[in-house]
């Protein structure tokens, strides 16, 4: 049986930062490679979607020490270890959904997201992707890195199969619930051009996970 999203990770935090370094490909890379990504400078803001415990913020840390961060994510206790971590820096942490959380216009430098955003449809991420878009900097970039969809095949049977379990568990279409739905990179960089961002390009893959680098 399939789990709501917020109770999914709640349920499993205490042991969240091991099982991803432990069991995730390309894990003991591709948060460094993320970080190295982001600007540099001193003082630049951040946003980070689905910051979770912070992977991505340890390494992006270690680059860039004076960084602003906004971070948002569904599951609080997830937000209780981050603070936890990092006491002296300055974040702002917000409890909710992205899709939900306003995220103003032309606030940021570069937003990031690692390993959260392949749980969603091509027609939500380009609601997010155009809120996204409008929070960022003219030439502000985005950094995702996340898992996808190796054919259109294995996506559409992801959907497919998403819901045949709603359905059977009597879920409904809106409520949102931890089950992968990655796209393929393609259909991803579609998504990311539609929105509006001006160049969208592949940077790097560890198997199935992708960095991909959308610039406003």
């Amino acid at each position: 049986m399939i789990e709501r999203m917020d109770d999914f990770f709640t349920a499993r935090v205490e042991g969240y930062d091991e099982h991803m370094r432990t069991y995730v490909e390309g894990d003991s890379a591709f948060y460094e490679y993320t970080a190295a990504l982001l600007p540099g400078a001193e003082g630049v803001s951040v946003l980070d979607l689905g910051c979770g415990t912070g992977l991505e913020l340890e390494a992006y840390f270690k680059v860039n020490p004076q960084a602003k961060v906004t971070g948002i994510d569904l599951t609080e206790a997830m937000l209780n270890i981050l603070r936890g971590k990092f006491p002296e820096k300055e974040m702002t942490l917000i409890q909710g959904s992205y899709f939900d959380v306003p995220l103003g216009e032309e606030m940021y430098d570069a937003a990031v997201s690692v390993e959260s955003l392949h749980h969603f449809t091509a027609e939500k991420k380009l609601y997010l992707y155009k809120k996204l878009h409008a929070s960022l900097k003219m030439q502000g970039i985005f950094v995702l890195t996340d898992y996808f969809a190796e054919s259109e095949e294995e996506e559409k049977e992801y959907f497919q199969e998403l819901k045949r379990i709603k359905q059977e568990q009597g879920i409904a279409d809106d409520e949102f619930y931890h089950y992968d739905t990655p796209l393929t990179v393609a259909h991803e960089m579609a998504v990311l051009r539609e929105a509006g961002f001006s160049e969208v390009r592949l940077e790097k893959e560890w198997g199935s996970t992708c960095t991909v680098v959308a610039v406003k």
